[in-house]
């Protein structure tokens, strides 16, 4: 996940950004939205900044519209990594592992359903993904969405048991669309799982949350990936 594409238009960050609230939830600070009410649950895990951009707060509003309680987890505990001046990122990413966030997704999960949540969705964003691939097991949640994934390998989309979509720019060294055409080989393989895979035209790595948005194409394609994800999680987290 080195070079400059993983993180590039990086977002400002702003705390304060949202319709909904931060409050603990298995052990994270998490930005939460939509009605407490809802039995569906939706879980958007980051990429390298972490959940006080505003694009994916902006997201996690808008899935919670459609009916869904939503969370969004500070896997980086207040430590999302700085473009400018911080951390190298490869030095970065040996503080905030992946294989530490799955571990630290599964208490989060386990929060949500003792909220009385009944089934749960989550999408991963880059770093987020991997996550999300892991999580992917009918123990953890029932549909999952990997979009710009960053670190995913063909034997953990063999070994996903739940509806996956992915969705994937065809600008992409992270995962270029011949490795999301294995993706999709490998998924068509799998009997019992269904399973969506797209490639966006034209965008690049990033596009779904860090997105200009006051770039007028930029927003289009981002929207069509979140059209794309709310029609995934209304078709399965039921």
């Amino acid at each position: 996940m080195s070079g400059p594409q993983c993180c590039a238009n990086p977002p400002t960050l702003n705390p304060n950004s949202g319709a909904g609230h931060v409050e603990k939830l298995g052990g994270l600070n998490a930005y939460v939205t939509g009605s407490p009410d809802s039995k569906l649950a939706v879980l958007l895990i980051s990429d390298v900044y972490g959940y006080e951009a505003p694009n994916l707060r902006k997201l996690a509003d808008k899935v919670a519209a459609a009916g869904f309680y939503v969370a969004v987890p500070d896997f980086f505990h207040g430590d999302p990594y700085v473009a400018d001046g911080g951390k190298p990122l490869q030095e970065w990413i040996k503080d905030h592992g992946v294989d530490k966030g799955f571990e630290e997704a599964k208490p989060v999960i386990q929060a949500l359903k003792s909220k009385g949540i009944t089934a749960i969705g989550a999408a991963g964003f880059c770093w987020g993904a991997k996550v999300v691939v892991q999580l992917a097991k009918r123990e953890f949640i029932q549909a999952a969405v990997l979009l710009h994934p960053s670190f995913v390998t063909v034997d953990d989309i063999k070994g996903v048991e739940v509806p996956l979509s992915i969705l994937g720019a065809e600008i992409d060294r992270l995962s270029p669309p011949a490795l999301v055409k294995e993706f999709e080989e490998a998924l068509n393989a799998k009997s019992g799982v269904d399973s969506f895979v797209k490639i966006f035209p034209k965008v690049a790595h990033g596009w779904t949350v860090r997105y200009n948005v006051e770039d007028e194409t930029a927003v289009k394609a981002a929207e069509e990936a979140h059209h794309n994800l709310l029609e995934w999680f209304a078709k399965y987290v039921k």
